[in-house]
Order: C-alpha cells, then sequence, then structure tokens
C-alpha cells in the first residue's frame, strides 16, 4: 500500500510521511484503494480520510509506474473553514491533466473519518470521471461536465481503524455489485457467562462465536447475496492484554481459500497483492 504523503503548501513538491501503523493508534483513518483508468493505464487509486483531534484530510494518491513518489493531492476539511469544503484542484499524472472536484459542505459523517452521506469527490481526467466517490453523483456530474468513464473504477482493498467500547460499525462490499453493506461487531466480554462475539450483516447476525477464551482466533464462511465471503477474526488481545488492549483484527474477503488461513495475521499490504478479489482489513480498538 502507498504510504501517505503530504502536499507542500508553497509548491508542487512532496514529501512522503509514513502511514501510521495499527499499533499506533494516533489517528482515525480509513484508506481504500481502487483500481481505475486513467492516463491511458489501468492504476491504483488510494483515497484516504485521516482524522485527529485538531484536524481532518483527505489523501488521494494515483500510482506512478516510473518512481516511488507518487501523485498525490491532498485537501483539508477542518470544519472551521467551511470555504474549504467544496473545491478544486488539478495535478499531472504522465502528462495528462488530472482534476479532483469535491462538495463535502452538506456531508453527514458518523464516528468514521469518511463520510456517510450528502458529498461527492470526482476523479476527472480527459473529460472523464475516472473515479466518483459519494451518492451526490448527478450534482458531480454537472458541475465536472464529464462523462462517466467507460472503464467502472473497481474497489479492491479497504483498511481502516474503528474505536468503540462494545459495538463496532463499517460498511464493506460484499456479494454481487457495488452495494456496500452494514456490518456490526459485537461483544460481551466480562460477567459470569463466558465471553462470546457476534457479527451482523445488515441487521441479521450472520456469525456468533461462543467461548471466545478458546476460539479467539478462527473463520468462517458466509454467504452474501448468494456468493460466499469469508470473514477471519483474532482477538486475543481483548482478552488477554488488559487495560492496554491491543486491536482486534477482522478480515472480510471474498472466496477467501481455506488453505490460505495462516496468513490472515499478516499487514493488509500483503493479503491485498495476494488477493484477485475485494479484502477489507479492520482494525477494532475498544476504549475505556
Amino acid at each position: 500500500m502507498f504510504e501517505i504523503p503530504i502536499e507542500s503548501s508553497n509548491s508542487a513538491t512532496l514529501e512522503q510521511k509514513p502511514a501510521d501503523e495499527p499499533d499506533k493508534p494516533t489517528q482515525n483513518f480509513v484508506t481504500c484503494i481502487y483500481r481505475a483508468k486513467l492516463a491511458d493505464f489501468f492504476r491504483n487509486i488510494t483515497i484516504t480520510w485521516v482524522k485527529t483531534l485538531i484536524s481532518h484530510s483527505l489523501y488521494i494518491t494515483v500510482e506512478n509506474f516510473n518512481d516511488e513518489n507518487h501523485y498525490t493531492c491532498k485537501i483539508d476539511l477542518k470544519t472551521w473553514q467551511f470555504w474549504g469544503k467544496k473545491g478544486l484542484k488539478t495535478f499531472i499524472v504522465d502528462e495528462k491533466r488530472v482534476d479532483v472536484f469535491w462538495d463535502l459542505r452538506s456531508a453527514k459523517f458518523t464516528s468514521s473519518p469518511e463520510p456517510n452521506s450528502d458529498f461527492y469527490v470526482a476523479i476527472v481526467s480527459e473529460e472523464e470521471v475516472v473515479l466518483l466517490l459519494g451518492d451526490q453523483k448527478k450534482e458531480a456530474f454537472r458541475r465536472t461536465k464529464s462523462r462517466p468513464s467507460l472503464e467502472d473504477a473497481c474497489l479492491v482493498h479497504k483498511k481502516e481503524i474503528v474505536f468503540a467500547k462494545k459495538c463496532f460499525c463499517t460498511k464493506t462490499t460484499l456479494g454481487q455489485g457495488k452495494r456496500e453493506h452494514n456490518v456490526i461487531i459485537e461483544s460481551a466480554l466480562s460477567g459470569p457467562s463466558d465471553p462470546e462475539m457476534w457479527i451482523s450483516i445488515d441487521g441479521t447476525e450472520s456469525i456468533r462465536v461462543t467461548n471466545l477464551h478458546w476460539r479467539f482466533r478462527g473463520n468462517e464462511t458466509i454467504f452474501v447475496d448468494g456468493l460466499p465471503v469469508q470473514i477471519l477474526w483474532d482477538v486475543h488481545d481483548w482478552l488477554y492484554n488488559g487495560q492496554h488492549s491491543g486491536a482486534g483484527i477482522f478480515i472480510f474477503r471474498h472466496g477467501f481459500d481455506e488453505s490460505d488461513f495462516e496468513s490472515y495475521h499478516l499487514e493488509a499490504d500483503d493479503l491485498v497483492a495476494d488477493s484477485a478479489g475485494f479484502c477489507h482489513f479492520l482494525y477494532a480498538w475498544k476504549i475505556e
């Protein structure tokens, strides 16, 4: 996966900032990698939403085949800068102009740094919208005056950190099509009963894990829209790291091969590199 780059405020020079690792949850972030055709080639386009106590930013990184320094755009979304929530930025990819249009003035947020609704972010090149995020699609096409790309962008990987006491919520692309499904992970780790955990998809319980002391690592296959999806988990640190609990790790992956289970603890970078389909890597941090 790409590092999160920081754009200089004075020039087009880019400097690299190391990506935040899951063992240092100083930031709440969501990273999505899309495969899209831009400047004549299919490239990885990385979208990262980052939120701290004092900042809220969107990073857009476009793969550069010829250099380790990828093409990058940073958008500041500070709540007290209303004018910054709608704008346009331009950069060059292989001598092709790329425009990024965004409008987050009415965007609705939950606990995630990624907007939930009422927004758009459009990446445009050669009068085509090569990647469109958000639900305000008509407004995006009207403003960009561009047509949809003939090659649909494909979400291949999602990685995020979430914080909660007992109930972790996220959205992920499972089953057929591009529709996102609501995922809720809940647990009961204290009390007289044995610890347990359950995972619901769109309000329906799909997996319940009892005797979590013994089954803190595992995997199960469920069917979403008639297609197999494997869910893997490792919540050892929830149970055995006391007050300084580490993250519970969850993977949602299409058609995940049972023989690959031993490698599920690897970094998300390794998993997405080996995966032919969508993979969602979730770090769930418990807070007091």
